[in-house]
């Protein structure tokens, strides 16, 4: 359904202001122009075939459609504002979700770090028990060596003695010119 209107210009744009874009769709205004002057036609600004309304009769049916349209249009306008309230706090309330289920996933990334951290950790102290194990048996190792190289040189030095005393000998054996007096 289309209403169609012929107003003078004061009141066709205070109704223009309060009909909202959908409901102005409906309605079509008509601004009626000055038609005293000597240059005008006298049609125009008037649609043809529309009649024109005395101004009492114009501001009546402004005033009519204000008070209609009105109380609805506020209640909307309160209507519209609690659900932008309501959206902003559903939104922060999302954002506080977002930001738990982000620490919880910190959290697992912190568990992952401690359970990595005690694999390294227990592979750390094997290597350390390896390590202690190496130095007793090199420790060892070293003290056989070295009493191993002791014996060694006793060995050699007992048989450098034994060669000493088999040449002295030998040399005591062997026949010696008796000396003449």
């Amino acid at each position: 359904m289309m209403i169609s209107l012929v107003l003078p210009r004061n009141h066709f744009c205070k109704l223009r202001s309060v009909f909202p874009p959908k409901l102005a769709m409906k309605v079509s205004f008509f601004p009626v122009t000055n038609t005293c002057s000597s240059d005008a036609s006298p049609d125009e600004g008037v649609v043809e075939d529309l009649p024109i309304i005395d101004e009492k009769a114009v501001e009546q049916l402004t005033e009519g459609l204000i008070s209609h349209y009105l109380p609805d249009l506020q209640r909307s306008k309160s209507a519209l504002h609690e659900l932008t309230q309501n959206q902003v706090v559903l939104l922060e309330t999302l954002e506080q979700e977002i930001t738990k289920f982000k620490e919880c996933n910190y959290i697992l990334d912190v568990d992952a770090l401690f359970s990595e951290a005690k694999h390294y950790h227990s592979k750390l102290v094997s290597i350390r028990n390896e390590m202690m194990m190496l130095h007793e048996k090199t420790s060892k190792l070293k003290k056989r060596a070295l009493k191993l190289q002791q014996k060694r040189q006793k060995e050699e030095l007992e048989q450098e003695q034994q060669r000493e005393k088999e040449l002295e000998r030998e040399k005591q054996l062997t026949a010696k010119p008796a000396r003449r007096t």
